[in-house]
């Protein structure tokens, strides 16, 4: 009789790996993790469009704005076609797209480019890159997510690599507890999109909904900081400028934001912040190869260390399901 059962056991045991790395298990873990990357990579491309944009008068709330407003109106018309029932939020829970659309676009954006005009570049970009361990320690209360070794190591690899990246090192910049606090501002409102998205996921809403909302409040919070009329103007200019707009929206917003919200399903939220941090390798790497932007030393072993933060977090993840699987 035992044996029977130990033989049904491992015919389970069996069977529920083979479904867990077919199926819903590992292979959607890698799955999730490129759809993070993928969004980190789209919103390091985003200086293909942002710099001439604002060669042509916009300034960059405006440029906001136009992410927002464009957004939403595709998010809207997509949800139209696909399903209606989607735009259907409960009321009670609007606070995680208040969360998502005002508390993070419009709060990281308003401390981000206060932040580049009171500080070097290079460090706005890396006080913008503590999201990380934001998401971690605030991800470690609200989803009892743990913090793990390697996680740790992931998370001091890949900071340390951004600052090399950045050049902080050799820039020799002193910070003011002003700057300092503003651009760990513009951090926490970076990291709060993986918080209050969470939240939204947990409640059922599709990432399509989720998109939607966060636009909406954040056009209707940004309109505040741009002129719609000048906007309207240089966008319709020409139709070359119309398409560079319409191609920005899709390619810097709407499919990274999609794709990293997707993600969230499988990837814990600290994780998805790390391998998100591709985004400023990415941005660097575009400078170098399409604005001949210089490259050096530090450059390279800082995108190496981000790299290898970035493999060390999935290999966590993997090992973790792997030891849960032989329970």
């Amino acid at each position: 009789m035992i044996g029977v059962l130990q033989l049904e056991f491992m015919k389970d045991k069996v069977y529920s790996d083979v479904c867990y790395t077919l199926g819903d298990g590992r292979m959607n873990r890698y799955f999730n993790s490129f759809l993070i990357l993928l969004a980190g990579v789209l919103w390091g491309a985003m200086g293909l469009f942002v710099r001439p944009l604002n060669s042509m008068g916009l300034t960059s709330w405006e440029i906001v704005f136009i992410r927002a407003i464009l957004t939403m109106i595709f998010m809207a018309a997509f949800l139209l076609i696909k399903d209606r029932n989607l735009f259907k939020i409960r009321f009670k829970e609007i606070w995680c797209f208040l969360g998502t659309g005002i508390l993070s676009i419009v709060f990281f954006n308003m401390c981000y480019f206060k932040e580049i005009t009171i500080a070097p570049l290079s460090v706005a970009a890396i006080l913008l890159y503590t999201a990380p361990a934001f998401v971690m320690v605030i991800s470690l209360f609200c989803f009892k997510e743990k913090l793990t070794k390697q996680k740790i190591i992931a998370l001091i690899l890949s900071f340390v690599g951004l600052i090399f990246v950045t050049g902080v090192f050799s820039s020799g910049d002193k910070l003011s507890f002003k700057t300092l606090m503003i651009g760990l501002g513009a951090g926490l409102g970076y990291a709060l999109y993986s918080i209050f998205s969470r939240y939204a996921l947990e409640r059922g809403y599709e990432s399509s909904t989720i998109s939607f909302y966060t636009f909406l409040f954040a056009s209707i919070s940004t309109v505040f900081f741009a002129s719609p009329v000048h906007v309207a103007s240089v966008v319709t200019s020409s139709l070359a400028t119309v398409c560079l707009v319409i191609v920005f929206a899709l390619v810097s917003t709407i499919i990274p934001y999609l794709t990293y919200t997707i993600g969230l399903k499988g990837v814990e939220n600290g994780r998805a912040s790390i391998i998100a941090s591709i985004e400023p390798v990415v941005a660097t790497l575009i400078g170098i190869v399409w604005f001949h932007e210089k490259m050096t030393i530090w450059v390279l072993i800082g995108i190496i260390l981000v790299l290898t933060g970035i493999v060390i977090s999935n290999k966590e993840e993997r090992s973790s399901e792997s030891s849960v699987n032989e329970l």
